[in-house]
């Protein structure tokens, strides 16, 4: 599966990953990806590991990639959600994953509302984490899956490289984990940030904390990108009015064939779903076969996850 750099024990998040290391994780996934495209999708590669999949926040999409991804590579899979653990007692976090650590499993990847939950737990239990999703904080699978995704489209780009390429996040990128992930990403391999929306939808200090350019004209940030990703309006994390209604907000930054015409020519279009048609981007735009690459995004992830799970579980890590 080529060489890497992959030392770590645990998955937390992207601040600290290095270029190679993520260049590690996108090998071993390109890599991966044949297995799922078998008439038989399963390998022995995880024969004898145990990955525990702890969710404290609804989730479809990466829970389900990430049981899948287990189960592709032979690992014994299980699925725990808040509704039927003894959180629902009373049991603390860390009592809970003290005693699933006390059963031995080699991974438990962790989603859960509030930021640093899963660093936290790192530094106390000596399972392998993998972060799922932590509060507004990070979902480092997702960027990775991102990655891989764009560098599949480099080559329609005239690129060989992230180094110059321009991506616009546009939307709420205040409440988005997804949105820090992917600029802390770029930034590792060369690529320009732009966060595009309204002043009260940005996180502060946003060009000194992710680097990112911050534009509050939808088309100006959308002028010459390679890249244009919409972001999901998050209105179960506000507490307050950010928008004054969603018609209003997609009048004015919502992603449409018109504004999209503003990128650079051949650029493409991502979303990390679920998708809010109508609100943060038009259908003719989400379903567009040439510029949209949204279920490429997904079929990338199940590889990103199965290439996390491969290094983390010491099958193709150093540690």
């Amino acid at each position: 599966m080529g060489s890497h750099l992959w030392n770590r024990k645990h998955l937390l998040g992207m601040a600290d990953l290095s270029r190679e290391e993520i260049q590690s994780i996108l090998d071993a996934a390109a890599s991966l990806r044949e297995v799922n495209r078998r008439e038989i999708k399963k390998v022995p590669t995880l024969r004898g590991k145990t990955v525990i999949n702890l969710f404290f926040e609804n989730s479809t999409r990466t829970r389900t990639s990430f049981e899948l991804a287990g189960k592709r590579m032979s690992a014994d899979v299980i699925n725990m959600s808040v509704a039927s653990s003894s959180v629902k007692k009373g049991e603390t976090l860390i009592d809970t994953l003290a005693t699933l650590q006390a059963m031995n499993p080699d991974v438990v990847v962790i989603r859960h509302p509030e930021s640093g939950a899963q660093e936290f737990l790192a530094r106390h239990l000596d399972t392998a984490i993998v972060n799922a999703g932590d509060g507004r904080h990070e979902h480092p699978t997702q960027a990775l899956l991102d990655l891989l995704t764009i560098h599949d489209h480099l080559p329609l780009l005239d690129r060989s490289g992230f180094e110059g390429l321009v991506v616009a996040v546009c939307g709420d990128s205040l409440h988005s984990r997804v949105a820090r992930s992917i600029a802390l990403g770029l930034r590792a391999m060369g690529g320009e940030v732009r966060f595009v929306g309204p002043p009260g939808l940005i996180p502060p200090k946003a060009e000194e904390a992710f680097g990112a350019r911050v534009y509050h004209d939808m088309e100006e940030g959308l002028d010459g990108a390679h890249v244009v990703m919409a972001l999901r309006l998050q209105l179960e994390r506000m507490t307050v009015g950010f928008i004054p209604s969603v018609r209003e907000y997609f009048a004015f930054w919502g992603l449409t064939r018109a504004r999209l015409a503003r990128a650079a020519p051949g650029a493409f279009v991502m979303h990390p779903g679920p998708i809010n048609r109508g609100v943060e981007i038009s259908s003719e735009v989400a379903d567009d076969r040439e510029r949209s690459v949204i279920l490429e995004q997904v079929a990338n992830g199940l590889a990103v996850r199965m290439a996390v799970l491969y290094r983390l579980c010491g099958v193709g890590g150093g540690r």
